[in-house]
Formats: C-alpha cells, structure tokens, sequence
C-alpha cells in the first residue's frame, strides 16, 4: 500500500508556472506507476499526465503535453507536474495516484490509491 500528499498549489496569474509534488510513503515506490489527474468545480476528474516505474516513459492528456511535464525521483519518493503558461482553465484540484503495475493508466479507475489533492487557480 501506499500514501500520497500532494504539494504546491497555489494562486498564480496566466502565464506563470507551478511545479506540484507528490511524496509517496513506502519503500516500494518504484514498483508503482504514477499519475496526475485534475478536477475543476462541476466537473469530473480528468487525466493530465502519467509516468513509467523507472521514469522512462510518459504520457499526457493531448491538450495538456506541450505545457506539462511529469517526472519522478525513486530515491526520494516523488513525482512532480511541472506547469508551465498556466490558462485560468487549469483550475482544479489536482490530485496524485499510484497504480500496481506496468501500464500508464489514463482513467480514474486504472489507480488504486489517492492523494488528497491540492488547489490550483489560475487569474485572468
């Protein structure tokens, strides 16, 4: 099993950039492939990014892969979403998620576990 809490949302004006985190507890980290999910007000959570156990491989939500970028440290139990040119339509809670296994999952059920989640607002 693992635990997930994400970090570094806040308040950034259009055009700037966020870097979240996610620290994983557990000593297993790097069996587990990670992902970055997202969810404004009203909405249902979509995918934003995943990466591979090793780090090797990514994959993005179409809309979102020339502006993000996922990347992990096994040594350190993270994985990071790097944001850049924030739109105010980035808004949402973002949240971290492992799964068991190989595959760079895309849906909300591919993952076992969950952060908390962490706010990101973007201003016009």
């Amino acid at each position: 099993q693992v635990q997930l809490v994400e970090s570094g949302g806040e308040l950034v004006q259009a055009g700037g950039s966020l870097r979240l985190s996610c620290a994983a507890s557990g000593r297993t980290f790097s069996s587990y492939t990670m992902g970055w999910f997202r969810q404004a007000p009203g909405k249902e959570r979509e995918f934003v990014a995943a990466i591979s156990r090793s780090g090797g491989s990514g994959n993005y939500a179409d809309s979102l892969k020339e502006r993000f970028t996922i990347s992990r440290d096994n040594a350190k139990n993270t994985v990071h979403l790097q944001m850049n040119s924030l739109k105010p339509e980035d808004t949402a809670v973002y949240f971290c998620a492992a799964r068991e296994g190989w595959r760079l999952g895309r849906v909300v059920d591919d993952y076992n576990y969950w952060g908390q989640g962490t706010q990101v607002t973007v201003s016009s």
